[in-house]
């Protein structure tokens, strides 16, 4: 099968697709047993919804919960209102309390692996607040969604980065947030990369001081923390953390970079899974991870590092725009009849960067329907002028 693809320098080549099927061969849907692995979630926007654009977009509530049914019927943890769904570059707080609980009443069991995100982001991005304001937004997100049965994320604020004088605001806020939260939660250190608002969290430029705050707040409170989902994409530092976490916390990886080391790990300990790219890699994540449960070190590895040059890919600079790549992935695969997205945000990434972003993910195995992939690429490219 061959498709027209253009590359950078305007002209226009023929793509010969691998048809390399990772997807549907061998597929596991068991929950992985060795690691706890969760997929963060996009959404999908409703293209006919006659709505204000400057409101961010409406959701199509059905596509958007059959993803993650689907997400479930494979395996994969669905954690909610992270930043893979648009949070806070189109989601607003009104919309990701629904997606959570809407979401939280499919959960059919333990087997469905659930975690959602609690953050500040209904206060206005440019008014001035206290550390006690923030710590009442956090805990007034906290409570809208309950009873939802899942994990809570503790997502960074861009409130309190703004805010926050030295490190002693942030364990002021963070350990008067544990104190009154009933349940286990998943700390979430998402660095400037993702978010530039995000700049000096845990009250340093300088990510091994902050590192050394984030420890002594999980030090004092690590009965109340399930886990810290690391997305600094520093592999190093993620490994010295994760040696340094009190027995029982768990290292979600959000290293999109460098996941598959990660998560293997060594003689020393290995790394857990909350990641952006589980989203369009599901089937073959779910399917490394199986190998990893077996014993299999070597068939992880050779399942999904092929994925890891699309992962890079799609995560490249500027890296808070890679929610284009992940819902174009979506789109190819079939999981939504249309490339729209909140706020716009299709239009974020260049043509040359989802061309290539395809034949990265024919040479990972992630097309589920290769025919499919190609008859809706080669249309993309006919709207923008491409034939």
């Amino acid at each position: 099968m061959q498709i027209k693809l253009p590359s950078k320098d305007r002209t226009v080549y023929m793509y010969t697709l691998e048809g390399r099927d990772q997807v549907n061969t061998s597929l596991s849907s068991n929950v992985p047993s060795s690691r706890v692995a969760f997929a963060a979630v996009h959404v999908v926007a409703d293209p006919l919804a006659d709505i204000d654009p400057s409101s961010g977009g409406a959701i199509d509530w059905d596509a958007t919960l059959a993803y993650r049914r689907y997400l479930w019927s494979l395996g994969m943890g669905v954690a909610e209102a992270m930043d893979t769904a648009q949070r806070g570059m189109g989601l607003s707080w009104e919309s990701a309390r629904e997606l959570i609980v809407r979401t939280g009443g499919e959960v059919r069991g333990p087997e469905d692996k659930f975690a959602y995100g609690i953050s500040t982001d209904h206060l206005d991005d440019e008014h001035p607040y206290s550390r006690e304001d923030i710590l009442d937004a956090y805990l007034y997100q906290y409570e809208s969604v309950q009873p939802v049965v899942g994990t809570p994320v503790v997502m960074a604020s861009r409130a309190l980065a703004r805010t926050a004088k030295s490190s002693d605001d942030y364990l002021w806020v963070y350990s008067r947030l544990l104190d009154q939260i009933d349940k286990p939660v998943i700390l979430h250190w998402l660095g400037e990369p993702f978010d530039p608002a995000l700049r000096c969290y845990w009250g340093s430029s300088d990510t091994v001081r902050a590192m050394e705050s984030c420890l002594a707040l999980i030090e004092s409170y690590q009965e109340k923390i399930d886990g810290i989902k690391l997305s600094l994409l520093d592999k190093d530092l993620e490994v010295e953390m994760r040696s340094r976490l009190p027995e029982g916390v768990k290292l979600y990886t959000g290293d999109d970079f460098n996941y598959p080391e990660l998560i293997l790990g060594d003689d020393k300990g290995y790394s857990h899974a909350l990641l952006g790219i589980f989203d369009p890699i599901a089937p073959v994540a779910v399917r490394a991870l199986a190998a990893l449960d077996a014993g299999n070190r070597q068939a992880f590895l050779d399942t999904i590092s092929p994925t890891l040059p699309l992962a890079r890919h799609i995560f490249r600079p500027p890296t808070m725009y890679y929610k284009t790549g992940v819902v174009f992935l979506a789109y190819l695969n079939g999981h939504q009849s249309h490339f729209r997205m909140l706020g716009g945000q299709e239009s974020m990434r260049s043509v040359i960067y989802l061309a290539d972003l395809f034949v990265l993910a024919d040479k990972a195995g992630v097309l589920i329907d290769p025919e499919l992939a190609a008859s809706r690429m080669q249309l993309f490219l006919q709207i923008c002028g491409i034939g």
